[in-house]
């Protein structure tokens, strides 16, 4: 499409698509030429400002291709602009973008007439709320024009509902309808092949909130119901019960773990309590326990100080401690376990029968205290007999052992028996606290995760209906009929 200028004799053939025109501005000397006529008729002004796409540059938008016929800047008051480029497919359809502080709308025209009221409109069935009525004039422009371009007062009034409006340009006796719709920054780089576009500031006449409110309000409520369904099905599906109950002795667990009993945990995952017991008084004890996933080799591990101590001071007695103590094993899931126990005792847990005297090829061990008294343990029931003579001794060690029954035999044995070192307090002291006892108990399932997680979902919920609101009035900052305006 060539159109020469009849005052610098250029020739604006920017266009690749032909269409009948009544004005062009000249891309050379900016004179506004009417087709047909030499005559000067106005100098208009360069649009240069933000305007980022070029008279006769091609993009596809919506599957369609459009040119860019013309460029008009659009001033409000003293200081206020927008940029309308207006656009041309080949079928010979027009469109509009409309770009205001980097947020950009595509606009069509309408070929009818929507029913306005005082404060919203209709249209297709769907009211749209009523943001401005906005007078403006012409400040810049450029290209190609299929009607006189207006440079007198026109009046603009804009009708929104969420990413939607509609508006009506009126200029004297003309008056045009459009529908528009936000268009993302992204759409028109990719469309038009641009890189760099206006700087955007506020919040768009029609933009989008950053993701479906609606949508997201529902997603928490399904993903509410489903927690409370699975917590349900967790406190029914399993009992709360003692699953772990042993005493140990000190003495079987001196420099060794012992390997507890298997036991079964079934259902969902809950705490389990552990409940330790040990006759302290005036000192402590530790209890050390790795719990062990038979099914995983998974290994939990804890360890608990028992101590107590207590005295009298300054005229009053004093106490502190606790002979027992508990603590959680948290999340547990369900499975088979064991135990791995280790504990100790201030003093230690020496077995004085260890080193005590043992007959050849015996099964038995003697000690003898201060106060001169014998003691024999069995190796095979544990069991230990007193004796408060040499003799009744002497005699069951040769009738245990088979030792011949002589006088050199007993002799010997005497001889043995009285120089044998001495276990000083035994055995009130040996029996002193020998052994923690040690409870394990399923306990009931936690709601307090549950709980925590709900309480989450419900303020993410809050607060997104809170950013929604908070963005909506910033859409409406501009209009003097904001429904935000009592905030």
């Amino acid at each position: 499409m060539d159109h020469i200028c009849p005052l610098c004799r250029t020739n604006n053939n920017e266009m690749a698509i032909d269409f009948a025109i009544e004005e062009f501005i000249c891309s050379h000397c900016h004179n506004l030429i009417t087709l047909g006529q030499s005559a000067q008729k106005k100098i208009v002004k360069k649009p240069v400002e933000n305007v980022v796409l070029e008279v006769g540059c091609k993009g596809i938008l919506h599957g369609t291709e459009y040119w860019v016929i013309n460029i008009v800047i659009k001033k409000y008051g003293s200081n206020t602009f927008w940029r309308e480029y207006s656009l041309k497919d080949r079928a010979g359809n027009n469109a509009y973008l409309s770009e205001s502080d980097g947020h950009w709308v595509f606009l069509r025209p309408v070929d009818f007439a929507f029913k306005e009221f005082k404060y919203y409109a209709e249209a297709d069935g769907k009211k749209y709320r009523w943001y401005e009525t906005t007078p403006c004039t012409v400040h810049a422009a450029a290209g190609f024009f299929e009607d006189k371009l207006p440079f007198g007062l026109a009046t603009y009034k804009e009708y929104v509902n969420g990413t939607e409006m509609i508006s009506r340009e009126e200029y004297g006796k003309s008056v045009q309808f459009f529908k528009g719709n936000h268009i993302s920054r992204a759409e028109i780089k990719k469309a038009f092949g641009i890189l760099e576009l206006p700087y955007r500031s506020g919040t768009g006449i029609v933009q989008p909130f950053y993701f479906n409110v609606k949508q997201c309000t529902n997603i928490m409520a399904i993903t509410a119901l489903l927690i409370c369904v699975l917590q349900l099905y967790v406190v029914t599906s399993r009992t709360n019960k003692t699953v772990f109950e042993q005493s140990i002795n000190f003495a079987d667990v001196t420099d060794k773990e012992v390997v507890s009993k298997s036991f079964v945990l079934s259902g969902g995952s809950a705490p389990l309590k552990v409940h330790a017991f040990s006759d302290v008084d005036n000192s402590w004890a530790n209890v050390g326990l790795s719990l062990v996933n038979e099914n995983t080799n998974e290994v939990i591990y804890a360890s608990k100080d028992i101590e107590k101590y207590s005295g009298y001071e300054d005229g009053e007695s004093w106490s502190e401690g606790s002979q027992s103590e508990d603590f959680n094993l948290c999340g547990i899931p369900a499975g088979n376990y064991h135990f791995l126990i280790s504990a100790e005792k201030e003093g230690g847990a020496k077995d004085p029968f260890k080193t005590g005297y043992r007959p050849a090829n015996a099964d038995f061990s003697i000690v003898k205290n201060d106060a001169g008294n014998f003691f024999l343990k069995n190796d095979k029931d544990q069991t230990i007999s007193t004796y408060n003579e040499t003799e009744a001794l002497a005699n069951d060690i040769m009738q245990r052992t088979g030792l011949p029954n002589s006088i050199k035999t007993k002799g010997k044995l005497d001889s043995i028996l009285l120089n044998m070192p001495q276990e000083y307090g035994y055995p009130e002291n040996y029996d002193k606290n020998p052994s923690v006892d040690i409870t394990a108990t399923w306990l009931p399932v936690s709601f307090w995760n549950f709980g925590i997680v709900l309480v989450c979902l419900i303020i993410f919920t809050v607060v997104i209906h809170w950013m929604k609101r908070t963005f909506e009035t910033g859409k409406w900052n501009n209009s003097s009929n904001s429904p935000y305006a009592d905030n």
